[in-house]
């Protein structure tokens, strides 16, 4: 599908495959901070579908606290391909935040 390098890793138990032109646009956030949201407890899984692609959105907070959106795809039963990562928006974060006081 891909013919492209990726770079595997397990974070929380889940397989995520990263294609390193992912990694490459990566604009504002390092690495790091999105294995971290990926590992994260508490994170906010968030199922996306625009009739052609179906993707899952993992929005949690870095061990810092930034708040991240990391957008990925299922290519397999345990394995999710990273396709990108973004810091969340202001309306993003307020909606966020709620959830997070909600499940406390």
């Amino acid at each position: 599908m891909y013919d492209v390098r990726l770079l595997r890793a397990y974070y929380a138990g889940m397989g995520f495959e990263w294609p390193d032109w992912a990694l490459a646009h990566l604009a504002g956030v390092e690495p790091q901070e999105v294995r971290q949201v990926l590992g994260a407890i508490r994170r906010w899984p968030r199922l996306a579908d625009d009739s052609n692609v179906t993707v899952l959105s993992i929005w949690a907070r870095t061990v810092d606290g930034r708040p991240l959106i990391v957008v990925t795809r299922q290519t397999d039963q345990w394995t999710w391909l990273i396709v990108g990562a973004r810091e969340m928006r202001a309306d993003e974060l307020t909606v966020f935040e709620h959830w997070e006081q909600e499940n406390r």
